[in-house]
């Protein structure tokens, strides 16, 4: 995902890993009193995300789980054919735990399902916790843990580093990354450092990278270097570096392991790096773990030539073996970006293999934005998570950066993502006409055009040209035909299009800071006037530039405050407003966005997440959500403000259809009007507000964007980081 990028990581003290006692959370709590019920849904766009692991239950035929880097964790649902997000009750100040790092099952108990989670190891984010449940995902039991775990970063796709102990159900593993291995002896109630574990935890690396049982014994992978980066046990206590093992660039951290019970045989994959990025040399190797003997079986070595001429560089990264075929076993390779990553199957126990990319048919017609605006979809990239169904040898699954791929019969290959939605959304228009109802953009997918919510849109991301990450997204309010879009592309950085965002063309000319740092994007009532502010990825601003034939040419605008946001008066296309979060200075242009002057200052300053908003059909009726310093209003343009005393905080704001008989818009926002950080509505100007979200329906951190649906009361929509676009309606 776009958020992987990480900076400094936290240095903790690693013997001093103690968990705290395990914590009830329960699923299925009511709603509060008085709020109305509302049913909350996905908007179907189809995966979107990192699929970091997958794990088909040993024992239970149709039982599976995939985990996920931003977006929690889902159970495989055989009798529907669909995914059951299992974490949507995480709430607002536990955003840091729908980053699921590593998750176990227990062969000899189909209902019981361990999960850890905690996206990031940074000095910022909460430390991790282990989920444990009973009745597979459907209420859980908590234990928040004392280090921190990094499910977005670096190293996300190895492991599991979770693991039941083949010995002892009751007994857990655990391994992370800056605080070594830890143990649980009570089901994950407890967890304490793991005696006679010989590695030394360094604050920068990759600590246990795979935690997997060969009959009775467990091998941990280690990724911090040294003399050895494998380790085994055999009774539970004593730990020692297993024979042997390989050395050297190609196998430098072990990835994944896969035991194969009949042979005896453990299969690791490795690479130079942890991946998913980074990766440029790796290998494969198999241990007789009765004999100790260790045998290099990679299919291809990386270091080739592309047929360009280039460089085939990669590494390897899953490794499955067939629990009914002894000998069969599947590997990924990762990072592979000339050449596209591939699958290796060998049935001789890696003595050949054949690349199943080669004859693959891939049928993505159900979630068309995997043509990525090219008309052929990609076989895969980080390619790290990758299971074989052990009752169906010729069912395997592998995730990617985007989705999860499947089949049945080795050569028909089609997503299997429904229900699995991480999109991380950061734009949303609902128009007020049109075939549309919604347009959204997303980091990783640019801008999608909904016509249908129940299906991935039939167009797929939007193309010419086609952009990464969505920075920008406006309609303009007295013509709704007329769309703009900016975000990240090789080229062109910006288009507009004139049938209500169905079909798009690139801006003729754009600013030379556009391709560094694409920002977010206004235009005015009529669409006359286009203001396009500039961010770098870091945050840093940049000035603005304004167009008034549509892209063609552009000029500088001096006085807009430089990164922030523009926001259009939806009546009078003269003006625009923007907020200097820096300063906490309202500026407002009445000529067209040419020039701006202070109308308001000593309003709150400080974070660059403040959001202006701007009521639709008025001039001048603008909300401004200040986070925890509350929700502020003016109606003159904003001259002046005042203070919504309704609201705590206020992260995010929009607007939807009224109430049959209200004169003003329904107000929808992300916010808090006493100690809860909810979803609420209010139909009265911010006078009162329901809560019309649950405790079962939360998503994390939901502070980006949300709007109503201007044609329909009651419909809202919410962009969430991880879990998609999440939409609710009355029951």
């Amino acid at each position: 995902m776009f958020v992987s990028s990480v900076g400094r990581r936290a240095v903790l003290a690693g013997a001093a890993a103690v968990a705290a006692a395990g914590v009830p959370a329960l699923a299925g709590r009511a709603r509060a009193a008085g709020s109305p019920a509302y049913r909350w849904r996905n908007v179907v766009i189809g995966g979107t995300g990192f699929i970091t692991g997958v794990l088909f239950h040993p024992r239970e035929r149709g039982l599976a789980y995939a985990r996920t880097d931003i977006g929690g964790a889902y159970r495989w649902d055989d009798r529907t054919d669909r995914w059951i997000p299992l974490l949507d009750h995480i709430g607002w100040d536990d955003w840091n735990l729908l980053g699921v790092e590593a998750m176990a099952v227990d062969p000899a108990h189909p209902d019981r399902l361990y999960l850890a989670c905690g996206t990031y190891a940074q000095a910022w984010a909460g430390s991790g916790a282990v989920l444990r449940s009973d009745d597979r995902g459907a209420t859980w039991q908590r234990t928040d843990l004392t280090v921190k775990l990094g499910a977005n970063e670096d190293g996300r796709g190895t492991g599991e580093r979770l693991l039941v102990d083949p010995r002892d159900g009751d007994t857990l593993w655990l391994g992370t990354r800056h605080d070594g291995l830890l143990k649980s002896t009570d089901r994950g109630a407890t967890w304490a450092p793991a005696s006679g574990f010989p590695a030394v935890p360094s604050a920068t690396g990759q600590g246990v990278t795979l935690l997997v049982a060969a009959g009775r014994a467990v091998y941990a992978g280690w990724g911090d270097g040294g003399d050895a980066n494998l380790f085994r046990t055999s009774d539970g206590t004593t730990w020692e570096a297993v024979p042997g093992q390989p050395s050297g660039t190609a196998a430098r951290v072990p990835v994944r392991a896969a035991y194969d019970r009949h042979t005896r045989e453990l299969y690791v994959t490795y690479a130079d790096g942890p991946g998913p990025n980074g990766q440029s040399d790796g290998s494969v190797h198999r241990l007789r773990t009765g004999g100790g003997e260790w045998t290099e079986v990679t299919p291809v070595r990386p270091g080739g030539t592309t047929g360009e001429g280039g460089a085939d560089t990669f590494g390897y990264g899953g490794v499955a073996v067939d629990a009914r075929r002894p000998g069969t076993v599947v590997v990924s390779t990762n990072n592979r970006w000339a050449e596209v990553d591939t699958l290796y199957r060998s049935t001789d126990g890696g003595r050949s293999w054949r690349s199943l990319k080669d004859s693959a048919v891939l049928d993505v017609s159900e979630t068309p934005y995997l043509n990525w605006g090219e008309n052929r979809p990609k076989f895969g990239w980080w390619i790290q998570a990758l299971a074989l169904d052990p009752f169906d040898s010729r069912h395997l699954v592998y995730g990617t950066g985007a989705t999860l791929y499947g089949t049945r019969d080795l050569k028909h290959w089609t997503p299997r993502v429904r229900g699995l939605e991480e999109a991380s959304v950061t734009q949303l228009v609902s128009p007020p006409a049109g075939r549309a109802h919604l347009i959204s953009g997303s980091r990783d997918i640019g801008v999608m055009y909904h016509e249908r919510l129940t299906s991935s849109p039939a167009h797929g991301m939007a193309t010419n040209p086609v952009t990464g990450s969505a920075t920008g997204l406006a309609q303009a309010a007295r013509r709704p035909a007329y769309v703009v879009r900016t975000g990240w592309g090789d080229q062109r950085n910006g288009a507009h299009s004139h049938d209500g965002g169905r079909t798009w063309a690139p801006f003729a000319a754009q600013p030379d800071i556009a391709r560094d740092a694409p920002g977010p994007i206004a235009t005015n009532a009529d669409g006359s006037v286009l203001l396009w502010s500039f961010v770098h990825w870091d945050g840093t601003g940049h000035p603005a530039y304004r167009s008034a034939d549509n892209g063609t040419t552009w000029s500088r605008v001096p006085s807009f405050p430089e990164g922030a946001t523009p926001v259009a008066d939806p009546a009078d296309p003269t003006r625009f407003y923007a907020y200097d979060t820096g300063t906490g200075t309202l500026l407002a242009s009445t000529d067209g966005g040419r020039s701006f002057t202070v109308r308001a200052t000593g309003l709150p300053s400080g974070d660059s997440q403040f959001k202006l908003a701007a009521a639709p059909g008025r001039t001048g009726d603008l909300w401004l959500s200040a986070k925890g310093n509350g929700l502020y209003r003016s109606t003159d343009g904003g001259a002046h403000f005042s203070r919504v005393e309704s609201c705590r905080a206020s992260y995010t704001l929009g607007f939807g259809k009224a109430a049959e008989g209200a004169g003003y818009p329904a107000l929808y926002q992300v916010g808090s009007t006493g100690a809860i950080t909810a979803v609420y509505r209010s139909d009265d100007e911010a006078g009162t507000w329901v809560r019309i979200n649950d405790d079962d329906h939360q998503w994390g951190w939901t502070g980006e964007t949300v709007t109503g649906d201007p044609r329909v009361y009651g419909r809202v929509y919410l962009a969430t980081n991880g879990r998609g676009i999440q939409y609710g309606k009355p029951v």
